[in-house]
């Protein structure tokens, strides 16, 4: 089941999966981490959408740089690409991945909110 689901808000970060009818490995992935995936901090924090590689980029993805391999995960948030896993190598791998990528998007946002910080602060003082 291919679905381009919208994003639950324009500003939440997403994991984008990539995906193709009869990729073994995207069925691999469903069978060992597509359950479980929502229940976790990650999954919460990071829904899991869909994308089938096949269709048209939805239009708020349109700043990603699809490859032409599936699965291809790319960690997106505020419209820009916090990161990407390529492939799937099995759950061990897939999680240590995962943690990487969740590590940046905490370091992005805090650089992020810091910039924010300082323009306030400098639009009061100026």
């Amino acid at each position: 089941m291919f679905l381009a689901l919208a994003p639950l808000s324009a500003h939440a970060a997403e994991l984008v999966m990539f995906e193709k009818a009869g990729c073994s490995w995207c069925e691999t992935f469903d069978r060992e981490i597509g359950p479980v995936y929502p229940k976790t901090a990650e999954g919460k924090r990071a829904p899991l959408r869909r994308v089938d590689i096949g269709a048209a980029l939805p239009p708020d993805l349109a700043f990603i740089q699809v490859e032409r391999l599936t699965p291809l995960f790319v960690l997106v948030d505020n419209g820009r690409e916090i990161g990407r896993i390529r492939g799937y190598g099995g759950e061990e791998a897939f999680w240590m991945q995962l943690f990487m990528l969740m590590e940046k998007l905490d370091r992005v946002g805090k650089s992020t909110e810091h910039a924010r910080r300082f323009e306030k602060m400098s639009r009061v003082s100026g």
